[in-house]
């Protein structure tokens, strides 16, 4: 953490951001991706199809992916807030020394 919390504020915002789009892609694109790879099954029952692909390292893999970004973004989420409270602190610690300066 650097002395210009505005700037750490800055940095870390924009990297929860960009991972809060990346877990959000994941998310809203699952239900697309588990068509298409059923799809690719060619003509078999679709619970058939959603059981096969449910079942293979792919669809691990992408649930992994999607679990592991949305863990990044509420990590960055949990440092931005981090920085807020350190601003609060600092703010405070301030506006003590002032009113102790004064008495």
């Amino acid at each position: 953490m650097t002395v210009n919390i505005s700037t750490d504020f800055l940095v870390i915002a924009e990297q929860w951001a960009d991972a809060e789009a990346a877990a959000d892609l994941l998310e809203q694109t699952k239900s697309a991706y588990l068509a298409k790879r059923m799809t690719a099954l060619g003509d078999m029952p679709v619970s058939r199809a959603e059981t096969l692909v449910k079942a293979s390292p792919e669809w691990d893999d992408y649930l992994r992916k999607m679990c592991a970004a949305r863990e990044k973004a509420t990590l960055l989420k949990v440092q931005v807030e981090y920085v807020k409270m350190k601003f609060s602190e600092r703010q405070s610690e301030e506006a003590t020394r002032r009113a102790e300066a004064r008495l």
